[in-house]
């Protein structure tokens, strides 16, 4: 699994009508420390957020991971009131007219959460409180 980090002038050509919530779990210090981080490393969000609820998403285009039939994939990490809100397309694809709807790999959200936390946490050396969280969104 690879990251490409998109910057907020490409967010627009990447977004996608099919992210979901995968998992939403920390408390304002996970969210601190994941900011930090992300901030150090890539600079300004994909996305300008104001409010108090959401103040941060950076999204990423993942490669080398399977999709199927999407012809992409794509993760946010965001803060959503004080918990760390990781988004994805993953099992989801677009119909003809656009409508998000569930692909195959549906089935299999709640497996690739942990691997793509596990992946999140080793990539941006995040604490080890990011791989704790509670149960998965669907």
């Amino acid at each position: 699994m690879e990251l490409e980090f998109i910057p907020v002038d490409e967010f627009y050509f990447a977004i996608t009508l099919a992210m979901r919530t995968l998992a939403e779990f920390g408390d304002q210090q996970l969210v601190s420390a994941v900011h930090q981080r992300l901030q150090t490393r890539f600079g300004q969000a994909s996305t300008v957020a104001s409010g108090h609820q959401n103040t941060f998403n950076y999204v990423f285009r993942v490669h080398n991971y399977d999709n199927s039939p999407a012809d992409q994939l794509i993760v946010s990490i965001a803060d959503w009131h004080d918990k760390i809100r990781l988004s994805t397309d993953y099992g989801w694809t677009l119909d003809e007219h656009r409508k998000p709807i569930r692909s195959d790999k549906f089935s299999q959200r709640q497996a690739f959460s942990p691997i793509l936390k596990s992946h999140l946490q080793a990539w941006l050396d995040l604490p080890t409180t990011f791989l704790e969280s509670s149960p998965e969104q669907g």
